[in-house]
């Protein structure tokens, strides 16, 4: 050790024992810890670039979109049609209320037209008709001798004498 410096600690000597002791953990880091990068040969890297996929799994995977392809198709068709009948529905019920308006006001004209007024009024101006009066009603009387007279026949025929019997039985 140099005696001969003035200061009270000489780190000098520990700056060479410092520098061995980082040298050995990077040897010991070195020997733990070896490189991260792989190194993979160009012939392996064309073989993973142009790997071919296995045929049942593009199958399979076509299948599976086709399948779903085809529920939200079918799906969006359901609810056009759904759409469009929706729409005949209310046009159904549009001609439905029209309707119903027309044969309203018709049977409000027919009406009109059917009351006892109007049947009287047409028939007093049109055909020129009046209401009969006692000098134009004749009476009739029933009452003097109504009379009810039975006749009987005499069938000498030996089926209708036979139905005679049998009808005087049930009667």
């Amino acid at each position: 050790m140099d005696y001969n410096k003035t200061s009270a600690y000489d780190l000098s000597l520990f700056d060479t024992a410092a520098k061995e002791l980082e040298k050995a953990k990077a040897i010991k880091k070195k020997k733990k810890n070896p490189p991260k990068v792989v190194k993979i040969p160009q012939e392996a890297i064309h073989k993973i670039r142009l790997r071919k996929h296995s045929p049942l799994k593009v199958i399979g995977g076509a299948l599976g979109v086709i399948a779903i392809a085809s529920v939200v198709i079918t799906i969006i068709m359901g609810q056009v049609q759904l759409t469009e009948l929706n729409q005949k529905i209310i046009s159904a019920q549009n001609v439905l209320s029209d309707q119903q308006s027309v044969y309203t006001q018709t049977q409000m004209a027919v009406q009109s037209k059917l009351s006892t007024s109007g049947i009287q009024e047409y028939a007093e101006n049109r055909l020129g008709m009046t209401k009969a009066t006692n000098a134009q009603k004749e009476f009739v009387e029933l009452s003097k001798g109504d009379k009810a007279e039975i006749t009987q026949e005499t069938d000498n025929d030996f089926l209708s004498q036979i139905s005679n019997a049998i009808s005087n039985l049930w009667s």
